[in-house]
């Protein structure tokens, strides 16, 4: 038995209530602003569909003409791997997954956009397409044939634009609650975000939407497309991102970098508009930083190169794609979007091979951690934590099986989340 030892102190217990009482302000802001991971499933890319594109069938002819496109032009496994370089042993079971979720699930977040890819049209054009948008969505959500998540990009809060982007939103919204109420997976994007202000503005506008529907507060949130200079560096300055964060009130989901409004903005050429050029980096960089720990999502933005044509072309573009997802991946952007069906093979391609390739080490450091055994890394529970992570989000998207990391580690979906700081 071991007995206690009184050992020397210096400090009185005031010394720590005093200290305590003085930095209990610090410690409500530090929980306010930075919940840590809300728990949820991130998708792993948002598909964007002009407003008079979209259609009951859009989700399932994406799949369609993604598997098309793989049969096309990639026939086999051997094939498929052979275009995108993976290894031999990847090839085989990422090809048999990529398949099974064009079939199962080829869409996992879908925006029906009222800004860029729709453009400008008349009020009553609009008001109808936004009318149509909501009674898709809620049948889609009612027969079983929805992406998990699903919403609109309506039109920015700048002053040319801003009466029509609410009344879109207004429209969009009411017709859901009149065919039934808000669909667990909706989702809102506000696009190019210059002020704080805007985003403030934003989560007004849902507060009084909620008040007006009897809807508990927050239940409306939205994600803040970085697609301005003023997004990530103010006229005075500061870094202007974290702050409409904070003007959110807790509402913002996730920051999206725009690619092509960013580039042009800082003045890049249209041939070197891409997700890896270095005023997209920085960017993203930036806005990693100011979500880090406030359980606000990245999401990386797009390649305009599109996969069609002869097959040579398809390859090409398809390897560009499969480049730019893996490097973002790497990165810590576990999101992206798409603008094709031709990109979601290789999205998902890039996602499962990205995952397969770090499970077996990942489960090693994850079990000898948790077992206290030792081995070649020494690892800390900010480690375990980004372990735990990225088998969880390899478990959502499919890219593993619960056997594959429950077996091995003998952890449990709960004691993942756990270990990854997960507020569920």
């Amino acid at each position: 038995m071991v007995q206690h030892q009184t050992v020397a102190t210096t400090f009185g217990s005031a010394v720590r209530e005093e200290v305590g009482a003085s930095l209990a302000g610090v410690d409500a802001e530090l929980a306010r602003r930075y919940p840590g991971d809300p728990g949820t499933r991130q998708p792993v890319h948002t598909v964007y569909v002009p407003a008079d594109v979209f259609a009951a069938g859009t989700v399932r002819s994406w799949g369609d003409r993604a598997l098309a496109a793989l049969d096309e032009h990639a026939r086999d496994a051997a094939a498929f791997g052979a275009v995108l370089g993976l290894p031999g042993g990847l090839a085989g079971p990422v090809h048999e997954r990529v398949r099974a979720k064009l079939e199962r699930e080829p869409v996992e977040d879908l925006r029906i956009d009222f800004e860029d890819g729709y453009g400008v049209r008349p009020d009553a054009e609009e008001d109808t397409a936004a009318a149509r948008a909501a009674h898709l969505v809620a049948r889609a959500y009612e027969d079983g044939t929805a992406a998990p998540y699903m919403g609109i990009r309506m039109k920015c809060l700048e002053a040319a634009v801003r009466d029509r982007g609410i009344r879109t939103l207004d429209i969009f919204l009411t017709g859901l609650m009149e065919a039934g109420g808000l669909p667990q997976g909706l989702v809102v994007t506000l696009p190019k975000v210059t002020y704080a202000e805007q985003v403030a503005a934003m989560a007004r506008l849902a507060e009084e939407f909620e008040k007006a529907r009897g809807l508990e507060t927050g239940r409306i949130r939205f994600e803040i497309q970085i697609e301005t200079t003023q997004a990530i560096l103010g006229a005075d300055g500061r870094a202007t991102v974290a702050r409409m964060i904070d003007a959110a009130g807790g509402r913002a989901t996730a920051l999206h970098y725009g690619t092509f409004d960013y580039s042009a903005a800082c003045g890049v050429g249209a041939a070197q508009q891409a997700p890896d050029h270095p005023a997209a980096d920085h960017a993203k960089a930036v806005m990693q930083a100011a979500a880090a720990g406030t359980g606000v999502r990245l999401s990386d933005g797009s390649t305009n190169v599109l996969p069609v044509g002869p097959t040579a072309r398809v390859h090409d573009a398809w390897r560009l794609h499969h480049r730019l997802v893996r490097r973002a991946l790497d990165r810590a952007y576990y999101q992206g979007w798409d603008m094709h069906p031709g990109h979601l093979p290789t999205r998902y391609a890039a996602v499962y091979a990205f995952y397969r390739e770090g499970l077996g080490r990942a489960v090693e450091r994850l079990t000898a951690y948790v077992r206290r055994a030792g081995g070649d890394v020494l690892d800390e529970p900010a480690t375990a934590r980004a372990l735990s992570g990225f088998l969880l989000r390899g478990l959502d998207c499919g890219a593993l099986d619960s056997a594959e990391v429950t077996g091995p580690t003998g952890l449990t979906r709960a004691d993942l989340d756990r270990l990854a700081g997960r507020t569920v």
